[in-house]
């Protein structure tokens, strides 16, 4: 389906929201800045709230947010809060330790539970139900802004003029999906720059991937048929574009045109192939998101199906965070509002459970597509079948997640008592150095937690010091160091040492433990950075250097105040290190090639000004290279079509400047 973009962070569908300035009276004023907390603070804000639809944020003493909530009437909901009595324990604790709220009035309750979902991704309170991984999804984008429109991948914001089809659960769906309708459609695919600088058609026309229209070899109307029998089918009319390709089929055949009958059938069996291999294609749906949840050992996962043109596009487990106490149809219900955040919302949505306020989120959904909207729980035939599907997808999920993170578990228990760690670790930091010859020269930081590798956390470093010599990895590694830990206590200071029950529900900003990928030289100059700046006292590092003919299996571990020493062969804490070694260097290498990608690819040309696309073809055509172009004279440059005497002296004298 075609995607509207999401209305901005902190705004409804409609934008019709006001800031509610509460006017406090010397009690309430003072209840806040004495750092007073609970529901006598609560209830200093009761008499001054409408009764009016709105969002409010409940806020600790430290100013994080605790919690966001709507309601239909402000003021009844926090007069709730102010009783202090009938709550369970995870809204108790939220409300003992509420210092001050804010809240925004809102016209409609719509609007209100828009502004809620928006918030609370915006915000992440410890408190809510939280979508975790939000990765955004790939989508098929036919573009608008070129005469010869062509197909691509896209993810992030949709910026670029074009009709934008999915979701897609994963980026290889996408693509399966691209060649397959790269054969049925002939669009192209190259960007637009390759496209202006074709002068005879590529590959890809010549394996009947492509029409051509580069260079002509299909004319612009005959192109944009093909443009618009794609949109058609993308947009769920398949069975429309299937019978015309039919026809004509039939027609060239009728005709003797039997070559454009090859075509066209080969037109035909590449939109068959798109649909036959989608896993479970349902008859009787042509567009519908299916939603199945399922609890157990105090966790929650939530399957989602996405089916388009009568094709299942894939599918993708989430593990929402969630109070365990909460039944599944008051945290399904939080993540609805939370996932069509940003996302285009289909006509259809199944649930395997009837979800609180469905009618008002109905009417947001619909709102927010400018279309209607259908949230249902169906109780027979294939939707139930479809929803029965997901709800067995979420179980085996659930299953195997809670397998791996008892496993985690043991290996973090093992882990701690291999290094003589208080307790098992929350937080590992890995480290790794790539380069090739000093050049390109990149340091990476892996992190790993109880439930696994945590991507988000990760980061690369590119080493930028001019007093480095090339090739050098301590000093690499020094300044890797330096620049993590001193950011680290930058921003988030001294790890605090409580452990109150508030911290311990977070990913932690501090490492309890780091791995260096290195021996006795590595850990020399990682150590002195660490005691500098006073973060020896609170992280325990450890250098893992490969064993004799850098064999895995025979690593020899370097501590503080400990002889090296090596674990048994077997052993699973020294496979677990492996792993997380092993991740940290594949990080390492893929942003060591990034970069030196990136700098192979920068042309010299697009740093002159007044160069710009025609004038860079034109001069690459003429004399072959960049470097060329940098060794030529101003009578030389002159002689290329498009450039000036003023625009060759300019050339050469940016050459000649920079030499």
């Amino acid at each position: 389906m075609s995607g509207d973009t999401a209305p901005e962070t902190g705004t409804t569908a409609t934008g019709a929201t006001r800031t509610l300035d509460i006017q406090w009276d010397g009690a309430a004023g003072d209840s806040a800045r004495d750092g007073k907390t609970g529901p006598d603070v609560i209830a200093t804000f009761v008499k001054h709230l409408p009764n009016a639809p709105g969002v409010y944020r409940m806020m600790n003493a430290a100013g994080d947010v605790l919690y966001v909530g709507k309601a239909r009437s402000l003021k009844k909901r926090v007069a709730n809060y102010a009783q202090g009595r009938g709550h369970t324990n995870r809204i108790a604790r939220m409300i003992r330790e509420t210092a001050t709220m804010e809240f925004v009035v809102t016209h409609t309750e719509i609007e209100a539970l828009l502004l809620e979902a928006n918030l609370i991704k915006r915000l992440r309170p410890r408190f809510n139900v939280l979508l975790r991984d939000d990765k955004s999804f790939p989508y098929i984008l036919l573009t608008g802004d070129h005469k010869a429109p062509g197909i691509f991948k896209h993810r992030g914001a949709r910026s670029r003029k074009g009709d934008y089809f999915g979701p897609f659960a994963s980026a290889g769906a996408v693509g399966r999906t691209i060649n397959a309708l790269q054969r049925a459609f002939l669009l192209r695919t190259c960007t637009d720059s390759v496209f202006d600088s074709r002068t005879r058609p590529c590959l890809l026309y010549q394996i009947k991937r492509c029409s051509g229209p580069c260079t002509g070899e299909i004319g612009e109307a005959a192109y944009g048929e093909l443009v618009s029998e794609a949109r058609d089918f993308l947009s769920g009319k398949s069975r429309k574009v299937k019978s015309e390709i039919s026809s004509a089929m039939q027609d060239a055949a009728e005709t003797l045109d039997f070559e454009r009958a090859a075509m066209l059938r080969d037109r035909l069996a590449a939109l068959s192939h798109v649909q036959s291999h989608q896993g479970v294609n349902p008859r009787s749906v042509e567009e519908a998101d299916v939603f199945a949840i399922h609890q157990d050992g105090g966790q929650v996962c939530i399957e989602v199906f996405f089916f388009r043109t009568g094709q299942n596009w894939g599918n993708r487990a989430y593990f929402p965070k969630a109070d365990p106490a909460l039944e599944p149809a008051q945290v399904l219900g939080a993540f609805l509002a939370q996932f069509y955040d940003d996302k285009p919302c289909p006509r259809l949505i199944l649930l395997s459970h009837a979800v609180e306020e469905q009618d008002l989120l109905t009417e947001a959904l619909a709102t927010r597509a400018g279309r209607r909207v259908t949230i249902s729980v169906p109780r027979r035939g294939e939707k139930k079948d479809l929803v029965d599907h997901a709800v067995q997808n979420a179980r085996e999920a659930l299953g195997r997640r809670l397998a791996e993170t008892s496993s985690q578990a043991r290996l973090l228990e093992g882990l701690a008592e291999t290094f003589g760690l208080e307790r098992p670790p929350r937080r590992i930091e890995v480290y790794d150095n790539s380069h090739i010859m000093g050049t390109n020269a990149v340091g990476a930081m892996i992190v790993a937690g109880p439930e696994g590798f945590v991507k988000g956390q990760y980061r690369k470093f590119n080493i930028r010091s001019a007093d480095i010599t090339p090739g050098d990895d301590f000093a690499m590694m020094r300044e890797v160091m330096e620049r993590r830990f001193g950011r680290l206590l930058k921003e988030h200071g001294p790890p605090d040492g409580n452990g109150d029950e508030a911290e311990e529900e977070r990913f932690p900003a501090w490492p309890d433990l780091i791995l260096i990928d290195g021996g006795q030289g590595q850990m020399s100059a990682v150590r002195p950075v660490l005691d500098t700046l006073g973060a020896s006292q609170w992280v325990t590092a450890v250098g893992v250097a490969k064993g004799m003919d850098r064999e895995a299996g025979r690593e020899r571990f370097f501590m503080e105040g400990r002889p090296p020493f090596t674990l048994p062969p077997r052993d699973p804490v020294l496979y677990f290190v492996q792993r997380l070694r092993d991740e940290a260097h594949r990080f390492a290498i893929g942003s060591h090639r990034a970069r030196r990608k990136k700098e192979m690819t920068t042309n010299p040309l697009d740093e002159i000004d007044g160069i710009g696309p025609a004038r860079k073809r034109a001069l690459l055509h003429h004399f072959g290279t960049a470097k060329a172009v940098s060794r030529a004279g101003v009578e030389d440059l002159v002689a290329v079509e498009g450039i000036s005497e003023a625009m060759a002296r300019h050339i050469y004298e940016h050459f000649h400047d920079n030499a």
